[in-house]
């Protein structure tokens, strides 16, 4: 028995890093997945590791951060397995490294809407279809930056900000709908996208790459990163039966660092 026999999840941002990693978790777990990315060739992998290994997996390409996009994806997975139970917010893109002063228009507007605006999206289309089904999780993949900050970050760290307080908003709003809504606020998680943050804060700060680097990690009283599937076993967890009366909550994740 897995912690989430006969559900059926979508996965937004499935083509790579934690979203992978999460859907072939979940699958492992029991859950029918639906892998949702904008990468054609990527998320149509992650699907098709997941049939391999013995799991059901629909993947939808898709841009999560458009009414039409997000919609196809919720459609999708009604399509495909009759329902919709879970909904993890993965998908985002972590925008540039730049000072306020060099962040333009198009660098926030891109950052926001791939963060926030595709978690906002694609809840607004999973709601009807998990209270068709009598229950529901929604969990939102945030970040400490959303809630400590980042410099030179801003969209980044203002889009996660916002994802927590949408988690805060829907856990109340939809309690009574038996939905719980809750968000991880991950530190630094080992994978390309906090290489590329390392390298982007060195070359800013002038600093050297590996000195930047080992300074994160020697932050973290278990000096080491995050992984993946540190993310991903939470997430199968808030989204199981066994969390069913957690909702509202903003559950960092960060090898032992102070969350504030």
């Amino acid at each position: 028995m897995g912690l989430l026999d006969g559900r059926v999840a979508i996965v937004t941002g499935a083509s790579k890093g934690i979203g992978r990693v999460m859907s072939q978790l979940f699958a492992r777990e029991g859950a029918k997945m639906v892998c949702a990315a904008r990468s054609d060739a990527l998320v149509n992998e992650t699907a098709a590791l997941i049939r391999a290994a013995g799991g059901e997996a629909a993947a939808v390409v898709a841009d999560a951060g458009t009414e039409e996009g997000a919609k196809s994806i919720v459609d999708a997975g009604v399509k495909a397995f009759g329902r919709v139970d879970m909904l993890v917010n993965n998908a985002g893109d972590g925008g540039p490294t730049k000072p306020i002063q060099d962040y333009t228009t198009e660098d926030w507007f891109y950052t926001v809407n791939s963060c926030l605006t595709s978690a906002y999206l694609c809840s607004r289309f999973a709601v009807p279809a998990m209270i068709a089904a009598g229950r529901g999780a929604i969990v939102n993949i945030a970040s400490m930056a959303g809630r400590r900050g980042l410099a030179y970050r801003v969209g980044y760290c203002s889009a996660k900000a916002g994802q927590i307080g949408m988690t805060y908003g829907l856990a109340l709003e939809l309690g009574r709908h038996n939905i719980t809504v809750n968000a991880i606020a991950p530190g630094a998680v080992e994978g390309d996208r906090i290489d590329r943050v390392i390298r982007g804060q060195a070359d800013i700060r002038g600093v050297d790459v590996e000195r930047m680097r080992q300074s994160l990690v020697e932050r973290a009283p278990l000096r080491r990163m995050s992984t993946a599937e540190d993310i991903s076993y939470l997430a199968a967890f808030l989204c199981s039966e066994h969390a069913r009366n957690i909702s509202g909550q903003c559950i960092p994740v960060t090898a032992g660092e102070p969350a504030s």
